[in-house]
């Protein structure tokens, strides 16, 4: 309010350069008070849900014996959350690699690929407009009882890392393709020009500057398969969810699945993070340059 004053008593004065600076900081003083506003609301909020009907929710989710119980509830459930890092790390190097297939496939030029380019479309669509607990079920449960040649007998983890691949390959291939085509045609002109053929001009002018491009949106897709695993207990696979169900029916309360979530944060975060560290590195090499 101070601050706001000043800057209307300077600028009756004629004095413009410093009534704008006023204003900028009367502007800075009012955000800086809402957001510490909001901040202390939502403590108290916070501290108020944890506190309500005798500290209900602190027993319900937080329950302090379990949460201390490091050699019962969290080594079960690190092993269990083991089982999730192991499908997500080989879902997701699968995921890269068919994925990649499927967005150069779909881009092949000329009316003989049209076929081709048809299947590549179709299985995009139709896995992304699926969901993929329903993938999941189909997969681990529909190939099992069909016994096909190759797919018919594999284990739960491998039916949860081929849907978790058919699912998220879908989408990181439209990460692809927009990578793709976001290279200016101009360059693919240049390099045919010099002799190359469409395969090298794919290999060494286009995919390097595409796939840089879309860093950022892969490693976001890469958090939500990390979370996505989640998903793989309804196969019977004794992972972190359903230790924490078990965990849940002994104790009598949540916390078991508080302690699930907390791992996942623990592996999810520092991705977060560096995603963001990334994209602020790349702003700041483009204004750099």
């Amino acid at each position: 309010m101070l601050a706001s004053r000043r800057a209307a008593r300077l600028a009756r004065q004629g004095q413009i350069e410093q009534a704008r600076l006023a204003g900028e900081r009367a502007r800075d003083w009012c955000w800086y008070s809402v957001g510490y506003g909001l901040l202390v609301y939502f403590l108290a909020l916070l501290a108020y849900i944890l506190n309500a009907n005798g500290g209900a929710v602190r027993r319900v989710y937080f329950g302090w014996a379990t949460l201390t119980a490091w050699d019962d509830a969290w080594y079960s459930l690190l092993k269990g959350f083991w089982i999730n890092v192991q499908v997500f790390f080989i879902a997701e190097v699968f995921v890269l690699v068919w994925a990649m297939v499927v967005a150069i496939v779909r881009l092949l030029p000329g009316k003989a690929c049209a076929p081709i380019r048809f299947v590549a479309i179709a299985y995009s669509d139709t896995f992304r407009a699926m969901p993929a607990l329903l993938v999941i079920y189909i997969i681990g449960f529909g190939l099992s009882q069909s016994g096909l040649p190759l797919v018919g007998h594999l284990s739960p983890m491998q039916y949860a890392i081929l849907a978790l691949t058919l699912v998220y390959g879908a989408y990181v291939s439209e990460v692809y393709r927009s990578g793709i085509e976001s290279i200016h045609w101009s360059q693919v002109a240049a390099a045919r020009s010099l002799g190359l053929s469409y395969t090298q001009t794919l290999r060494r002018v286009v995919l390097p500057q595409a796939v840089r491009r879309v860093r950022p949106p892969l490693l976001n897709d890469a958090i939500g398969l990390q979370k996505d695993t989640s998903l793989i207990n309804f196969l019977g696979l004794y992972d972190v969810v359903l230790r924490a169900k078990f965990l849940a029916n002994v104790k009598g309360t949540l916390t078991g699945y508080t302690m699930a979530a907390l791992l996942f944060a623990a592996l999810s975060l520092p991705m977060t993070r560096y995603l963001d560290y990334y994209i602020n590195r790349d702003k700041s090499r483009m204004l750099v340059g």
